[in-house]
C-alpha cells in the first residue's frame, strides 16, 4: 500500500513538473514528460507501474484517455470547423483510408512485417491524439486555421485510428471461422454507429437536466465525470475500441448546445484533463522495457524515417489538394503528427492479441509503437516552433496588451505603448468612443467584449495581458473574472480600487482583476487626473539610473503603471505585487502635469 502511494506521488511530482519546467524554459512538454517517466522507471526503477498498478493499468489508463478525449471534444466548436475550409473533413474522410494504405505499404516494405500486422497497425498510426498536439499547439504560435485543423484531427481520428485496428483484428480472428471482409465491416460500423447514438443521447440528457436544476451545482462536475465513464465503458461493452468513439461524440454534441452549465465547470474539466496527460504519460514512458528495445533493427529506423518524410507529408498533400488553404499551412500539418498514449496503448492491447493468434510479428509493435512515439515527440516537438516562423504560419510575433474601454486614458497609453513597439488593441461597444483610437492607427475591436461572437472574431492568442479600464468598476470586474482562466489570473488587471474585505461595497479578490498602480486608484480617480491634464512618461532603466533613482525622479503624487522588459513582456505595478526593474527595461508611470524631466526620462 505504501508502495502504491509513493508511486501516484512521484508520478504526479514528475508530470506536473515537467510541465512547470516547460511553462519556465518553453520546452515541449511531452518530450520533458516522456524523459521523466523513461528516467524514473527503465533506468532509475523508482517506478514500475505494471508491477504496482497490476490488472488495474490497462483500465485505469484506458478511462483516462477516455476522459481526455472528452475534454478535447468540448473543445471542438462547429464554428471553428468551419474556419478550416473543410481541411478537416478531407483528413477524416480522405487522409485516414490514405494514411492506412501507405502506412501499410511503408510496414510491409521497409518494416519487413507481415501484411496481416502491417495493415493493422498501420491503422493505428492513422491517430495523431490529443495528449501529444494539444500541449505542443498550448506552447507554440501557430496561426489559428492550422492550430484548429491539428486540435479537430487529433480529436476526431482518435477514435478512427483505434476503429481501423479492431476491423483488422476482426477480420483476421473470423476469417479462420468463415467470416468475411464485408461482414466484419458491417458489424463494426453498426458498432460504431450505435456508439455514436449513445454518446449524442448522454450529450442530450446532460444538457436537458443541468439547465432545468435537476442536478445541483456541485454535483454537476462530479455527474458528467461519472457520465463520461459510464458512456465510455457501456459503448465498449457493445464493441470493444467503440468507447472513444462514443466520448468523443459526447464531447463534441455538448460542446455545440451552448448551455452555460459547461462554462461554470471549464476549469475543473481543464485541470483533470492537465492532470490525467501528465500521469499517463509519465505511466506509459515509465513502463517502457529496455530489453524490447534492444530488438529494435536497422529496418525500423528507415520505416520511422519514411513515417515522418514520406507517409504523412503524402497523405496530407494528397488530402488537401486542391483545397483553399494555403500552401505553406499544408506543409505545416504536413508536417506535425506525433503519436501519443492511445497509439502506444492499443499496439500493446493488439499485441497480445496477435501472439494469441499465431503472428508472432506481433510482439514487435510495442517495440515500434514506442520508437514511434519518442521519434514524433522529439522531432515534432522541438521543430513546431521554428517549422512554423519558416513557413510564416505563426501568430502574432510578439504578443501585446487587450484594453477594454476606450476613454482618454486608456487612448493615451495605448498611444504610449504603440511608441514603445508593443502591440495594443482597444475594444469597445460604442463606435464613436473608439473613433479617436482609429484616427491615430491604433487597432480596434468593435463589440461587445463578453458575447459569443467575440471567439470567432478575436483571437485572444496574441495577448500576454488584459486591462479593462471603462468607466465601470463592476464591468471591469465582469470582464476580468470572464477572461482570467483563458489569459490568466495574474495577467487581467482592471481599474478600481483594490477589494478591502471589511467594505461591503468591495468586489472580493476571487470576482476582481488585478488593481492596476499600487494604490489600486479607482475609476473616479483616474477621471479627475485626465481632467487636471496628467500624462504618460517613459523611464529607461540603466547600471547609472537604476530603479531607486527612477523611484526618486518620480513625482510624489506620480504612480508607476507598468514595465516593458527588453524581451518584450509587460508587468503591471498592482496593489498585489512589484516587478523588479532590471538595465534596459522600461517604466511607463502616470504623472501629473508640467513636471521637469531628469536623466533617463522621455517625453
Amino acid at each position: 500500500m505504501q508502495e502504491l502511494a509513493l508511486s501516484i506521488a512521484l508520478i504526479g511530482i514528475l508530470g506536473i513538473g515537467a510541465q512547470w519546467i516547460a511553462w519556465r524554459t518553453g520546452w515541449p512538454a511531452i518530450a520533458l514528460m516522456l524523459a521523466a517517466g523513461v528516467l524514473a522507471g527503465p533506468v532509475l526503477h523508482l517506478i514500475n507501474p505494471e508491477h504496482v498498478f497490476g490488472e488495474l493499468l490497462e483500465p485505469m489508463v484506458s478511462v483516462a484517455v477516455a476522459l481526455i478525449l472528452f475534454e478535447g471534444g468540448l473543445s471542438l466548436n462547429f464554428r471553428e470547423l468551419r474556419q478550416t475550409d473543410g481541411a478537416v473533413t478531407r483528413l477524416v474522410a480522405l487522409g485516414a483510408p490514405i494514411g492506412w494504405v501507405l502506412g501499410s505499404l511503408a510496414c510491409y516494405y521497409v518494416g519487413g512485417l507481415v501484411w496481416p500486422v502491417a495493415i493493422l497497425f498501420a491503422g493505428i498510426l492513422v491517430v495523431t491524439g490529443p495528449t501529444v498536439v494539444l500541449p505542443l499547439l498550448r506552447q507554440s504560435n501557430v496561426a489559428a486555421r492550422p492550430r484548429a485543423i491539428l486540435k479537430w484531427e487529433a480529436i476526431v481520428n482518435d477514435p478512427v485510428g483505434a476503429l481501423l485496428g479492431v476491423v483488422t483484428y476482426e477480420y483476421l480472428r473470423r476469417a479462420g471461422e468463415g467470416g468475411t471482409l464485408a461482414s466484419v465491416i458491417l458489424s463494426l460500423l453498426a458498432a460504431a454507429v450505435i456508439a455514436g447514438l449513445i454518446g449524442w443521447l448522454a450529450a442530450r440528457a446532460v444538457g436537458w437536466a443541468f439547465p432545468r436544476g435537476h442536478v445541483p451545482e456541485y454535483l454537476k462536475a462530479p455527474v458528467l465525470l461519472v457520465a463520461v465513464i459510464g458512456v465510455f465503458v457501456g459503448s465498449n461493452m457493445i464493441q470493444q475500441e467503440t468507447g472513444l468513439l462514443a466520448v468523443t461524440v459526447m464531447g463534441v454534441a455538448l460542446a455545440n448546445m451552448r448551455f452555460d452549465s459547461l462554462r461554470d465547470i471549464q476549469p475543473f474539466k481543464e485541470n483533470v484533463t492537465v492532470l490525467l496527460i501528465s500521469g499517463v504519460f509519465v505511466i506509459l514512458s515509465a513502463s517502457l522495457n529496455l530489453e524490447v528495445l534492444r530488438q529494435f533493427e536497422w529496418r525500423f529506423l528507415a520505416f520511422l524515417l519514411a513515417l515522418l518524410f514520406l507517409v504523412r507529408p503524402a497523405t496530407v498533400l494528397l488530402s488537401l489538394a486542391f483545397s483553399p488553404v494555403p500552401w505553406n499551412e499544408r506543409l505545416l500539418v504536413a508536417w506535425i503528427a506525433p503519436r501519443g498514449i492511445v497509439a502506444v496503448a492499443i499496439s500493446g492491447l493488439f499485441a497480445l492479441r496477435l501472439d494469441r493468434l499465431g503472428y508472432s510479428d506481433g510482439s514487435i509493435l510495442v517495440t515500434l509503437s514506442f520508437a514511434v512515439v519518442v521519434t514524433t515527440i522529439l522531432f515534432h516537438g522541438f521543430s513546431i516552433k521554428p517549422v512554423a516562423r519558416w513557413l510564416k504560419v505563426t501568430g502574432a510575433s510578439e504578443q501585446g496588451l487587450l484594453i477594454v474601454g476606450a476613454t482618454p486614458f486608456t487612448l493615451g497609453l495605448a498611444a504610449q505603448l504603440r511608441q514603445l513597439e508593443v502591440p495594443v488593441t482597444i475594444a469597445d461597444n460604442s463606435w464613436q468612443r473608439l473613433a479617436p483610437a482609429r484616427h491615430q492607427g491604433i487597432p480596434t475591436y468593435h463589440g461587445e467584449i463578453l458575447s459569443e461572437a467575440t471567439e470567432e472574431r478575436l483571437d485572444l492568442t496574441q495577448f500576454q495581458m488584459l486591462a479593462a479600464a471603462t468607466d465601470n468598476e463592476a464591468y471591469n470586474a465582469l470582464v476580468c473574472n470572464e477572461f482570467a482562466p483563458e489569459i490568466g489570473r495574474d495577467n487581467v488587471h482592471q481599474l478600481g480600487n483594490a477589494s478591502d474585505d471589511h467594505d461591503p461595497r468591495s468586489l472580493p479578490e476571487s470576482l476582481r482583476g488585478r488593481a492596476l498602480f499600487e494604490s489600486g486608484h479607482g475609476v473616479e480617480d483616474i477621471m479627475q487626473r485626465e481632467e487636471q491634464g496628467w500624462t504618460f512618461r517613459k523611464t529607461r532603466i540603466s547600471e547609472q539610473f537604476d530603479y531607486d533613482a527612477a523611484r526618486a525622479a518620480l513625482p510624489p503624487e506620480g504612480d508607476m503603471l507598468l514595465l516593458l522588459r527588453k524581451t518584450g513582456a509587460l508587468r503591471f505595478f498592482t496593489h498585489a505585487s512589484r516587478p523588479t526593474p532590471q538595465p534596459g527595461d522600461t517604466i511607463l508611470s502616470y504623472v501629473p502635469p508640467a513636471q521637469p524631466r531628469r536623466q533617463g526620462e522621455e517625453k
